[in-house]
């Protein structure tokens, strides 16, 4: 069990004095499963540390970039030596030329790209393009499926708002909302007739190919390639949201499991190796359209910084290592089947998980959603009561029911043994609380 969390308590109740919510971003707020959310200290490898010196298994892993573990020594090295040759210049660097070869050598759909600070940056740059290309102004995105928060992208949307059972968000004109067409996530038949009625309007669609903010919610077959006729078809843009899926759940994102190249591509967190940084990108006569090339402008006055490239380029470089996801995947997959089974020995028959790559999502229902409908009616309260009880055994998950999970190579051998036996001990805790 955790010691004290006084320190955490204390720095909660001042930061509501300043920060609203205490957080700058909602979802760490705890609001969603109740309770102080814990300030970390520090991390090292599978761990986190909070301000009271507890530890935790951390399965947040900064959100997914910290995909080979917290602090890993060589990214570390990486981020000292650019740090001691000066934190930003506000011009080009040879880094940023390695590492737009190196994603482009692994994502060959990234003909062309630009390095942002964020990915909220990498989305709202793509769909600023794909609508600067085609001279149409609707974009389709899908109902649980959150792009960063983008005005006219906060619409149904996931991650926070999902978090807090607000799907859209005030300060969004309806001027602005009126150009997104929602629609149900894995709906073929929904896509289609969306293009029937509104294709010579549609600049575009954006999907999270794997979803991740209404929890880990994967494609039904046909689907993302449902959307790339449509698109093919119509001549619009297919915009993948890889934000987190990208170098996340594989050697080259969901399209190098699917097969499917889309025309833009959108990434962040991995590959800023847990600095901020994203990037988009794709089709190179796409791109050409982007400052100063074409008229489509777009900046940022610490997009492609020196120390978060870094970071990044050391972050792929290890990824990079022969078997490195066969060994991520396979963690993931075997902890999957461990959680279930414990589930089941302890009587839990309403449980339920899913994993693509170092990428999870862990359901309080009879089986994985495939909708955000299923989403909704998996069994929240069940979750928040499995979420507190694995916090006090030292197993730090996400915060809701709304959120996907992520390991690192460093999760192998005893942090995956203790979060077993956190389980064991926390399914019969709230088992035994009915």
């Amino acid at each position: 069990m955790q010691q004290s969390i006084k320190t955490s308590e204390a720095l909660f109740a001042q930061a509501q004095i300043m920060i609203p919510g205490g957080v700058n971003s909602p979802v760490r707020a705890f609001r969603s499963v109740g309770g102080t959310p814990r300030f970390f200290a520090k991390a090292r490898g599978a761990y986190g540390w909070d301000a009271d010196g507890n530890r935790y298994v951390d399965y947040i892993c900064s959100w997914g970039p910290a995909i080979v573990g917290h602090a890993h020594p060589e990214v570390i090295a990486a981020v000292q030596k650019a740090a001691a040759d000066g934190l930003s210049f506000g011009a080009p660097t040879a880094a940023e030329v390695e590492i737009a070869e190196w994603i482009r050598s692994h994502l060959p759909s990234m003909e062309m790209m630009r390095l942002t600070s964020s990915g909220t940056e990498a989305t709202m740059s793509a769909i600023r393009v794909a609508r600067g290309y085609t001279g149409r102004s609707k974009i389709i995105k899908f109902e649980g499926c959150y792009h960063g928060h983008v005005d006219s992208l906060l619409v149904k949307a996931g991650s926070g708002l999902l978090t807090f059972g607000n799907p859209t968000s005030a300060g969004v004109p309806k001027s602005f909302a009126e150009e997104t067409l929602v629609l149900d996530y894995n709906d073929i038949e929904g896509v289609q007739a969306c293009f029937a009625e509104h294709g010579p309007q549609i600049a575009g669609v954006i999907v999270e190919p794997v979803a991740g903010n209404m929890n880990l919610v994967k494609p039904r077959k046909g689907f993302l390639e449902a959307l790339r006729a449509a698109c093919d078809a119509h001549g619009a843009v297919l915009i993948f949201d890889e934000v987190m899926t990208g170098f996340r759940v594989g050697p080259q994102g969901v399209q190098g499991l699917s097969g499917i190249r889309p025309d833009l591509t959108t990434l962040g967190k991995v590959i800023g190796g847990g600095m901020p940084m994203g990037a988009f990108g794709g089709r190179k006569d796409i791109m050409q359209c982007v400052a100063p090339l074409g008229p489509v402008y777009q900046a940022g006055t610490l997009s492609g910084n020196p120390v978060a490239v870094a970071a990044g380029l050391a972050t792929l470089k290890l990824i990079s290592a022969p078997g490195f996801f066969d060994q991520l995947t396979a963690m993931t997959t075997q902890l999957m089947q461990d959680l279930q089974s414990i589930a089941r020995e302890c009587g839990e028959e309403n449980f339920c998980a899913d994993s693509v790559g170092g990428m999870f999502g862990i359901y309080f229902s009879k089986s994985p959603p495939v909708t955000f409908e299923d989403v909704n009616q998996s069994n929240r309260d069940q979750f928040n009561r499995f979420f507190h009880a694995m916090l006090k055994r030292g197993v730090y998950l996400a915060p809701s029911a709304f959120e996907a999970g992520f390991l690192s190579i460093a999760h192998a051998g005893e942090p995956i043994a203790q979060t077993l036996q956190a389980a064991r001990e926390s399914f019969k805790e709230i088992i035994g609380a009915r």
